[in-house]
């Protein structure tokens, strides 16, 4: 049963700071020749990666809100830091110069940053200052941040951490919303998703979630992740959706039974390296339909899908939403993996 209707979920999240930022709604497609060539289900894409915002992608959706919190305490520069390559960054960088404020990114130094390409190309076009950090993973980098917040408190400038763990709640009001807006454009179709599948550590699941378990919907959320963090993803999880029903102030219960996030596409080499079956994901897509995803996150969750039906756990009947996050940037960055 809802616990709010479409209308009233969106007039709760309008009571949240906000900055507008995306072009939304994004469209959604129907892959018809996908869909052959996987044998079913009929497959759709959420195109987030037409966000807008530098090529676009899910964390526009994200920001609108967790930007407006630094905005609402007065900052004059915004702090973020994860992979070189990061999606999350370059729409920072994005955002920051279309408000008018300064961004600052701590980046690790990984396999990726030996050359300004791709997204940490884009960075630099945008005006943010990039830091590269020797730190083996970006859940490292919080040194890092906290020694710019002090750098930019003595020059008696106002900085705000946008990519922190407070700030998820807010992250994920975005995609409580696109579970909304993405209903009502299957309404129009006359369709009825049963399983959205997406890319997902961190808020945009989370943001499905709270939308679907709010709305009473009967559709299946499944997470690929991209990355393997230190700690359990269903209880940060279940943090975030917990902080967003006393934020909204809404009686939403979650059971992490119900929270679905797979790790065994992944791959081997872990976070920001290609598998051959996302890659192989990603020129199907390509040439069925026209349609570029990029290996680290979205070929992936293609992967997934494809994989999933063919071991039947999701039916070949059902009807399939891949959500597009974008990251389409990161492309050039892997082109050596890409054409071999």
């Amino acid at each position: 049963m809802p616990v709010v209707s479409r209308d009233e979920l969106r007039a709760r999240i309008g009571e949240v700071p906000r900055v507008l930022l995306g072009h939304l709604p994004t469209p959604v497609d129907f892959c018809g020749r996908l869909t052959e060539a996987v044998g079913g289900p009929k497959i759709y894409v959420k195109r987030d990666d037409c966000t807008g915002l530098a090529f676009g992608g899910n964390k526009t959706r994200q920001l609108e809100f967790t930007i407006a919190q630094g905005l609402a305490q007065g900052a004059d520069v915004l702090i973020g830091g994860a992979g070189s390559q990061s999606n999350h960054s370059r729409q920072l960088a994005a955002a920051s110069a279309k408000l008018g404020v300064d961004c600052a990114l701590v980046l690790v130094r990984d396999h990726k940053s030996g050359s300004v390409q791709g997204n940490l190309l884009l960075d630099d076009l945008l005006g943010a200052g990039v830091e590269l950090v020797d730190v083996p993973t970006q859940e490292l980098l919080d040194d890092a941040k906290r020694a710019l917040v002090a750098k930019f408190e003595r020059e008696g400038r106002k900085p705000f951490v946008v990519m922190q763990a407070a700030n998820r709640p807010f992250g994920a009001m975005g995609y409580a919303l696109c579970m909304a807006e993405m209903m009502d454009q299957f309404d129009a179709i006359g369709e009825t998703p049963t399983t959205v599948v997406l890319c997902s550590g961190s808020c945009t699941q989370p943001g499905l979630i709270f939308g679907k378990t709010a709305l009473g919907l009967d559709v299946r959320i499944v997470g690929i992740r991209p990355i393997l963090w230190s700690y359990d993803i269903k209880d940060a999880f279940l943090g975030v959706l917990g902080q967003m029903a006393k934020i909204l102030e809404l009686d939403v219960a979650f059971d992490e039974a119900r929270i679905e996030n797979i790790d065994r596409y992944v791959g081997e080499d872990g976070y920001g390296y290609c598998t051959p079956e996302g890659n192989a994901a990603l020129r199907l897509m390509a040439r069925h339909e026209g349609i570029l995803l990029e290996p680290i996150y979205t070929a992936k969750a293609l992967a997934g899908l494809i994989d999933m039906v063919n071991r039947g756990e999701i039916g070949k009947d059902e009807t399939a939403v891949l959500l597009h996050t974008g990251g389409t940037p990161a492309l050039f960055a892997y082109a050596e993996e890409l054409l071999r």
